[in-house]
Formats: C-alpha cells, sequence, structure tokens
C-alpha cells in the first residue's frame, strides 16, 4: 500500500518534505520505520512471515511488527497501529520500550532502495498466542521461537530464511530482551 511518508536527510532528521512510500524507494530517500519485538516471559520471540505479495524479501522471517510512519504521525501512535493491524494486538505506549533507533541501507534494485531509521520497540506479549489475527495481506504466519535458537539461527540468516538486518541489529535485540528477563 502507497503512503505519504515524511523524508529525511541521512543523518535522520526531517527535511519537511514528503513524498509517497514508493517515491521515496524509488530514489533512496531516507524515511522513518517502526519495528516492534515481541517477547515472552518464557524466553520466546514472537515473529512474522513476510507476506508472499511483499516487494521486499517475501516469506523470509522478520520483526514481529513493522511498518511505515506516515506523514505527522506520531512515532508510538503509528507502532499501536502497526501491532493492530498486523497481529490484531491492542496496545498502549506503557506497553512498548524503545530500545533504538537503527539506521539501515538496502538497494535491492535500481527501482527499488530502501533506506530507513527503524524506531524499534520491544514489548512482553501478555495475550496468548492463539488469540492473535495476522493481517493476511502483509503477513504470512507467526510463530513463536526460543531466544535462545533465535540467536543461534541469525547467524546463518539465508540458511533458516530471516531478513538479513544487520547482525549488531539483531545483538541489540537479543541484549534487550534479555535484559527484560531478568
Amino acid at each position: 500500500m502507497d503512503e505519504l511518508i515524511d523524508i529525511l536527510d541521512a543523518d535522520g532528521n526531517m527535511t519537511r518534505k514528503t513524498a509517497m512510500k514508493s517515491e521515496a524507494h524509488k530514489n533512496g530517500w531516507f524515511h522513518q520505520t517502526v519495528h516492534i519485538w515481541f517477547y515472552t516471559s518464557d524466553s520466546k520471540v514472537l515473529l512474522q512471515q513476510r507476506g508472499k505479495e511483499k516487494d521486499v524479501y517475501p516469506l523470509l522471517w522478520d520483526v514481529s511488527v513493522a511498518g511505515h510512519i506516515g506523514a505527522g504521525e506520531d512515532i508510538l501512535e503509528s507502532a499501536i497501529r502497526e501491532i493492530q493491524e498486523e497481529i490484531g494486538l491492542t496496545t498502549t505506549p506503557p506497553d512498548l520500550d524503545k530500545i533504538g533507533i537503527f539506521k539501515s541501507i538496502q538497494n535491492h534494485s535500481i527501482a527499488l532502495k530502501d533506506y530507513e531509521f527503524h524506531h524499534t520497540f520491544i514489548s512482553k506479549l501478555n495475550t496468548p498466542f492463539s488469540c492473535l489475527q495476522k493481517q493476511e495481506s502483509e503477513v504470512e504466519a507467526l510463530k513463536l521461537i526460543s531466544i535462545n535458537q533465535f540467536s543461534e539461527e541469525i547467524k546463518e540468516i539465508s540458511k533458516y530464511g530471516y531478513v538479513p538486518h544487520n547482525q549488531s541489529y539483531y545483538e541489540t535485540i537479543f541484549s534487550k530482551i534479555f535484559e527484560n528477563l531478568l
């Protein structure tokens, strides 16, 4: 789905310009996204398998919930909206723990350049897995995996079918989740 988004400079500062998401991807303009990683009290992480119709990394396993921040949209409101849309879960700002902003540059093709700043959150999943409702158009499947297994499998990203985020990004996610489990 195309949507109007804010354009950032290479340092993550607002430029006061907006563009359609497709235009930003075509031209390699920086923009904002939200990433929300859900974990359980028994040390599991919720993963989503990206929809088969996605332009980027179809059918690969990725962050629990992710999406673009609309033009002028509050970051927390965007995260809450994406969570509701993608997994049918109602959350509030206190449920989300922001752990950082990660710069990502992915040149998928001449016509698709994903230059993003991921506003990244972790959140404890207190709802039973069986109550989650995946968004059919965006999410192929959901699964819970032990964080230990996930941290091992991520060392061989392509073998296990994960989106190839930067290794330091994944390490930060694991570290912050482990801190919250203690």
